[in-house]
């Protein structure tokens, strides 16, 4: 063997180690990606929850898992969820007609309030008042544009109390679902439907491996979730090629996503962003944007 091939060889090897560490920290461990999420969310005012599982690996990341957020629009899913419950129990179809109206009751005396269409991000329903929609058509504007009407027309069909009840069952122990949208009432007195980043991720979990209800039932819910118009946060930086089936939630310094990522290659993951007492709600999308980002890249990158 040559000297001058020697050299080269071990110029190569030299290369190769010198390289290592470049490579290594292109692609960090779950401890580190999660103090660099940390670092993240900390250039944000408010306080946040992240709750990552990969349903092919059974890794998770989880940040402020157990804190307890006002659960806004992300209700809407178990809400979903006992629908379909109800229907593989016989007790109503998805075929049942009902009665759009803007009046409902206060969880708390039974005194009315009605709902606006300013205050909804689905306007169109309420130029069908009066007239009668079928409760799949419900459920389906309660997620994709997270109509207000149509959820409180829905949860008043499936029982509150029943909702929180399946969370139970399925393992999540502090979702509470207490009542429907814009109860001024209810919301003074607190009495808000609540959740949890690792509550979310375990419905999600079950919704992705088909164990929600059934595995047709789960499906059903997927594609009605993979429909979703709001897609700023989770799905912002995503490839075209990623889907994404998920339930956004917001109201005044709130702002969540929550959902299924579904990777080209057949493998999924579970992913849910939370946040409240935040100042710049386009800040913070974006904010979740990039974290969501990283989780991809790192799932990708095994």
């Amino acid at each position: 063997m040559s000297v001058n091939y020697c050299c080269r060889a071990l110029g190569l090897i030299c290369l190769s180690v010198l390289l290592l560490p470049a490579f290594s920290q292109s692609r960090p461990t779950l401890p580190e990606l999660r103090q660099q999420i940390e670092q993240e969310l900390s250039k944000q005012p408010g306080v946040f929850a992240v709750a990552f599982k990969d349903l092919t690996t059974g890794k998770e990341l989880l940040i402020r898992e157990h804190e307890v957020f006002h659960a806004a629009s992300t209700m809407k899913t178990p809400v979903m969820i006992e629908v379909y419950k109800q229907v593989a129990q016989h007790k109503l179809s998805l075929k049942d007609s009902m009665t759009i109206t803007t009046e409902f009751r206060s969880i708390v005396d039974g005194s009315p309030y009605s709902l606006r269409a300013e205050q909804d991000s689905d306007t169109s329903i309420y130029k069908a008042v009066g007239t009668k929609r079928t409760l799949a058509a419900l459920v389906y504007d309660m997620i994709i544009v997270s109509s207000n009407l149509a959820t409180n027309m829905v949860i008043e069909r499936v029982g509150a109390q029943n909702v929180t009840q399946t969370m139970r069952e399925l393992g999540a122990k502090n979702i509470q679902v207490r009542r429907g949208v814009e109860d001024s009432k209810a919301f003074a007195q607190g009495l808000n439907n609540t959740t949890t980043a690792y509550d979310l991720m375990v419905i999600f979990d079950k919704i992705a491996t088909g164990k929600a209800v059934s595995p047709d039932a789960s499906k059903a819910m997927i594609t009605t979730l993979l429909d979703q118009k709001f897609n700023d946060a989770i799905p912002g930086k995503l490839p075209k090629d990623v889907k994404v089936a998920h339930k956004t939630g917001s109201i005044a310094g709130v702002r969540h996503d929550s959902g299924i990522i579904f990777l080209p290659d057949g493998r999924k993951y579970v992913l849910v962003l939370l946040s409240k007492e935040i100042k710049d709600d386009k800040a913070t999308i974006q904010t979740m944007a990039t974290v969501s980002e990283w989780i991809y890249k790192l799932v990708v990158s095994y």
